[in-house]
């Protein structure tokens, strides 16, 4: 197939692009950014992307490329980090920027008519996602500024004579006007790719390699009810032969209310033939008890759940097998598992930190076969897969459950508290026809307590933050613009049936700077 090849220099929105691209029908592989192109995608290698990154090109130790861009002879488009790594290795300067420039700005062009085909029916004066410190001091000869940001600073440049174009902003991100047009301008115009990617074809390339991997071996998966093991659950079980799939649902304590009886009824209408349960929470709130930082929380829980699924598979008498995970490209970039290794470390998710993880995946005994999708690509796959539209369209919810939103040690009884008032939110939210215009809503716990009254009396009860956000695919989201009337109805709705909680407020921070889950 046509493939648009990503160098990833280790940003956060790496995968993102591939996502975007991929999402308009061109097939995409990432690569380290300072590796050599496999020789297997130059024959139908159509474009290069450089990824941003955490580093500045001045850096010392700042990645670079492993060939010469002027001699690489296919069209090249570098983002952000991309772009002054341009700038630098055609000999221009780039340098710390007086003034940062983060979230929406305005672009105004200069020289449109030298982009190649780029900006194709792209307004002037689009509003742009920027999110960079460095600025460009001096482009290099023989290039072309071909726009500004508001802030006067370069925000795209092109090479007069080779198809070779840098932007400062990010066309990748959701909140950047027509950048889904700028990244198909890209694939199609400058790079001429052809449109040969979908999820049909990602069906079958998985099933062809998973039978081939596989082959007649067990695979054990442990789910939890979600969308993405339960997608995982039917691809697996569409793939592979039925009997071989063996499937663990671990209670934790640690899930939503009445969560364990669902799954159980979802994973019998799955058609699974070997479903499996196991009441370990007695053996969760142990391990946790005490533990406050949430990084040591999700350590403790994945390196349970590795030691949990150990005995089961001995009981179940599996030996040579293979361990089957829902992680998606999100868990990776969060947990700084981008491609390139460079990526910083936002998260630790359980999936994928884990020593035990880590170690069962440098044996080639792990399979991870939706890390290269994102969160709405596995709804569209589960749809495709016949999944209820019931399990597909549920919010996103942690590997560690109410571990990471109880904020400080977690105990039994919090996360009765927290159960119950969770609970009273999202069936209220379902009830208001609110559910499916949020991309994920949920209740922290807060380690700390406010004075109230009830009745006659004072006391100081727990605070408990409700939270709601919009989303496309996780990498970024808007806060939801809440009815006024229904929030302070769930509010009250709360305090009055949860007699521990004394009040409640509204987390209206967005995603950046700050991230959907609170630990």
């Amino acid at each position: 197939m046509d493939t648009i090849l990503i160098l990833d220099f280790g940003g956060q929105t790496s995968q993102l692009i591939s996502r975007r691209i991929r999402e308009l029908g061109y097939y995409t592989e990432i690569i380290p950014g300072e590796t050599e192109i496999p020789s297997k995608l130059k024959s139908n290698l159509k474009g290069i992307i450089l990824s941003g990154s955490p580093y500045s090109v001045y850096q010392e130790d700042a990645p670079k490329l492993s060939f010469d861009l002027a001699s690489i002879g296919i069209p090249v488009l570098g983002i952000c980090y991309g772009m002054q790594r341009i700038v630098k290795d055609f000999g221009g300067t780039v340098k710390a920027g007086g003034k940062k420039e983060y979230g929406r700005s305005k672009v105004f062009f200069t020289g449109r008519e030298k982009d190649r085909g780029l900006l194709h029916n792209i307004p002037d004066g689009f509003i742009s996602w920027m999110s960079h410190g460095d600025i460009i001091e001096n482009i290099p000869r023989n290039f072309d500024v071909l726009a500004l940001s508001e802030n006067h600073h370069v925000a795209a440049i092109s090479h007069r004579e080779k198809r070779i174009i840098g932007i400062q902003f990010h066309p990748e991100v959701t909140h950047c006007q027509y950048g889904t047009e700028i990244l198909d301008n890209f694939a199609g115009i400058v790079c001429g790719a052809r449109k040969n990617w979908n999820v049909e074809l990602f069906i079958e390339n998985t099933c062809r390699e998973l039978r081939k991997r596989v082959g007649e071996m067990k695979v054990l998966l442990l789910i939890s009810g979600g969308v993405d093991s339960s997608v995982l659950a039917t691809l697996l079980l569409h793939c592979l032969n039925p009997k071989n799939v063996y499937l663990l649902y671990i209670d934790t304590g640690l899930m939503r209310k009445d969560e364990t009886e669902e799954v159980l009824g979802n994973l019998e209408r799955l058609g699974a033939v070997n479903i499996n349960v196991r009441d370990a929470s007695d053996r969760f709130f142990e391990a946790l008890e005490g533990v406050e930082d949430p990084e040591e929380k999700r350590r403790i829980i994945g390196d349970l759940f590795m030691k949990l699924e150990q005995e089961e598979t001995a009981k179940l008498g599996l030996k040579n097998y293979f361990l089957a995970q829902g992680t998606l490209y999100t868990d990776m970039i969060e947990s700084g598992k981008g491609v390139g290794n460079r990526a910083q470390v936002i998260k630790s998710h359980h999936n994928v930190r884990s020593p035990l993880v880590e170690e069962l995946r440098e044996k080639g005994k792990l399979i991870e076969p939706l890390s290269i999708l994102y969160k709405d690509e596995v709804r569209k796959l589960g749809r495709k897969l016949g999944l209820h539209e019931r399990i597909i369209e549920r919010h996103p919810f942690p590997g560690p459950g109410l571990a990471v939103r109880i904020l400080g040690e977690v105990t039994r009884e919090k996360a009765g508290i927290l159960k119950d008032a969770d609970s009273i939110y999202i069936e209220e939210l379902k009830k208001r026809g609110l559910y499916g215009k949020i991309w994920q809503a949920f209740a922290v716990l807060l380690p700390v307590r406010s004075v109230g009254v009830r009745g006659d009396s004072r006391g100081y009860r727990y605070v408990l933050a409700l939270r709601a956000v919009v989303s496309k695919d996780g990498m970024t989201a808007d806060v939801f613009q809440f009815p006024t009337k229904d929030l302070l109805e769930i509010s009250a709705m709360i305090t009055n049936k949860v007699p521990e909680i004394g009040r409640v407020v509204y987390d209206v921070s967005s995603k950046p700077p700050a991230t959907i889950e609170w630990e």
